[in-house]
C-alpha cells in the first residue's frame, strides 16, 4: 500500500480521496466509532447543514469505493510500528497491513465529567461546540460548565447564543481580565459546583449545585479530557499538551515529527471541527502524496 489511512470519518476520508484520485494505492481502516456518533445532526458544515453525520460518511465512503486503488478494513487499529522505512499496522482481528505513509485520523476519545446525567446528554443538549450546536438551543439559557483554563473565554462567547451562566466548580477561577470581559457580557458566574443534570434525557431543563439550589438551562458545555490514543505514541511521534489533553504534533502540512506519519482531525488540532478535520484531512492526503513523488525522484 501507498498509504495506510487509520481512521474513517471526515479527517480520513478526506485524505484517502486525494490519494485515490492520484492513482494511489490506499487502505482505509475504520473501527466504525467516530467521535461525532453521539450527534443527531451535522451543523457549520457547508452544504451539509442539519445533515446526520452518518449519513455524511455513507455518502463519502460510498464514493470512495467508486475509485480502484482504494480498499477498506472494517475494524480497530490496534498496534502501529515502523519498519525499515515502511509501516506496519495490526488490527483488532489479526489482520497486519503495511504501507509506505500512515495518517493517524482516528480522533480522540473523550473523557467526561462525571456527573448524574451528563453522559445520555452528550452531542445533544451536552455538547462542545457552539457553532456546531448552538443555533438548535432556540435562544434558552445556556451554562459553560469549565474544565480548563479558557472555559472562561468561551463562556465569554455564548451570550450571542443564550443568557449564560459559568459554573467554575471553583476551580478554574477566570482572572481579572476574564472576569471583566464575562461582566461586560452579561456572563453570571456560579462558584457553587454542579452535582447533577435534570430533565428527561437527552432533553435538559436544568443543573442540581451542591447547596441544592437549581439553575434553569437549556443547554450545558463542557470541555472534555480527550486523549488522541495510543497508536501516535507507537509510532513515536511527539505529543503536545492542548486545552483538553494531548495532541499529535504537526507542521502546516500536517506531517507529524516521524518521516512518513500524518495526522489529521481532531488527535492533531485543538479546534475540535468538522470542516477543519476533513480540510485537514485533505493537506494530509496532498503532502502525503507529494511526499512519495519526491521520494521517488530523489533516489
Amino acid at each position: 500500500m501507498d498509504a495506510i489511512i487509520i481512521g474513517g470519518s471526515f479527517a480520513g476520508l478526506s485524505a484517502a480521496l486525494q490519494l485515490a484520485r492520484a492513482r494511489r494505492r490506499v487502505l482505509l481502516i475504520d473501527a466504525a466509532e467516530p467521535r461525532n456518533r453521539f450527534a443527531a445532526q451535522a451543523h457549520g458544515f457547508l452544504g451539509q447543514d442539519g445533515v446526520p453525520p452518518r449519513v455524511i460518511r455513507a455518502s463519502a465512503r460510498s464514493q470512495l469505493a467508486a475509485y480502484p486503488t482504494v480498499r477498506f478494513h472494517d475494524g480497530a487499529a490496534t498496534d502501529a510500528v515502523s519498519r525499515q522505512g515502511r509501516f506496519r499496522v495490526t488490527c483488532a482481528d489479526g489482520s497486519v497491513y503495511e504501507g509506505r505513509r500512515v495518517v493517524l485520523a482516528s480522533g480522540v476519545r473523550d473523557a467526561l465529567p462525571e456527573l448524574p446525567g451528563l453522559a445520555e446528554r452528550w452531542g445533544r443538549t451536552v455538547i462542545h461546540c457552539p457553532y456546531c450546536h448552538g443555533y438548535e438551543l432556540d435562544g434558552a439559557p445556556v451554562g459553560v460548565l469549565a474544565g480548563h483554563a479558557k472555559s472562561a473565554h468561551q463562556a465569554a462567547l455564548l451570550p450571542d447564543w443564550g443568557p449564560t451562566t459559568f459554573f467554575t466548580g471553583g476551580a478554574h477561577e477566570p482572572d481579572a481580565e476574564a472576569a471583566a470581559l464575562l461582566a461586560a457580557r452579561g456572563v453570571v458566574i456560579e462558584r457553587t459546583p454542579v452535582v447533577a443534570l435534570l430533565g428527561d434525557a437527552p432533553a435538559l431543563t436544568g443543573v442540581r449545585l451542591m447547596d441544592g439550589r437549581t439553575v434553569a438551562l437549556g443547554g450545558l458545555f463542557v470541555a472534555p479530557r480527550t486523549d488522541p490514543g495510543a497508536l501516535p505514541r507507537q509510532l513515536g511521534c511527539a505529543i503536545d499538551e492542548g486545552m483538553t489533553g494531548p495532541l499529535v504534533r504537526v507542521d502546516a502540512m500536517q506531517q507529524t515529527t516521524v518521516p512518513g506519519v500524518f495526522a489529521a482531525g481532531d488527535a492533531a488540532t485543538q479546534m475540535h471541527n468538522a470542516t477543519l478535520a476533513a480540510a485537514a484531512g485533505v493537506m494530509a492526503g496532498v503532502a502525503l502524496h507529494q511526499s512519495l513523488v519526491m521520494e521517488a525522484v530523489t533516489r
